[in-house]
């Protein structure tokens, strides 16, 4: 007699089904997660809809975009269960024109105008120089000016687009570490957004070209150390 096969449906998550019976529903994740609640938010409920299959349910769900993506509850976590690996699964599985708020569409005007928020080279080259104008003049750092571009540099710094966009007096603090320390740097005109919000999505080939970018700039300009924001 032949032995009957039966053809399990494969996880889109790539949960196995095991974990179903390795998670003890202790609830250390949950206590870890700083969400935990909002929207109904639980980390052990996530991992069950997982492990049992109700895969399009989760993508579909508000959990995998509540959670921060912080790695708590899986640090937490005594039985090793891949909870974070689980939730950006889910992200990347979301059709994108459904994913949740702006961050698909900045996603988009990154890889058109090389920063989440559009901002046009003209405009951020002309903040940074007013912005250099105040320090040299107003704040107490005579010479002061924003390198940009500089080959060789020992730092070449990404900016978060909020910033130059809403919050610009914030990368002053950079700026008057640099100086002080005398530290050779550099930003970049174009291209210059350190936070990679296709990381965040799920969307990994944007994630990899935005990635990318950030490094040519590196190898061409032949800096050393390379400075995030985030």
């Amino acid at each position: 007699m032949e032995p009957i096969v039966v053809n399990r449906k494969e996880s889109k998550l790539r949960v196995a089904p095991e974990w179903a019976d390795v998670c003890f529903t202790c609830g250390t994740c949950a206590g870890g997660c700083p969400v935990t609640g909002v929207d109904g938010m639980d980390p052990r409920k996530a991992v069950r809809m997982a492990s049992l299959g109700l895969d399009q349910e989760l993508i579909d769900s508000r959990f995998p975009w509540v959670c921060t993506l912080c790695g708590r509850c899986e640090y937490a976590c005594p039985q090793g269960v891949e909870i974070l690996k689980m939730m950006r699964r889910a992200r990347t599985l979301r059709e994108r024109d459904k994913v949740p708020g702006p961050i698909h569409k900045g996603v988009v005007m990154c890889l058109e105008r090389g920063n989440n928020l559009g901002i046009p080279k003209d405009d951020f080259l002309f903040l940074l120089a007013d912005l250099a104008k105040e320090m040299d003049e107003d704040e107490g750092f005579p010479g002061f000016y924003v390198p940009v571009d500089k080959k060789g540099a020992n730092v070449m710094v990404t900016i978060n687009s909020k910033e130059p966009f809403g919050e610009p007096d914030d990368m002053k603090f950079w700026w008057k570490i640099f100086y002080a320390a005398r530290e050779d740097w550099t930003t970049t005109s174009e291209q210059w957004e350190g936070v990679n919000w296709g990381l965040f999505s799920g969307d990994d080939e944007s994630m990899k070209e935005i990635t990318g970018r950030i490094v040519r700039h590196l190898e061409e300009l032949e800096c050393k150390t390379l400075l995030l924001p985030e």
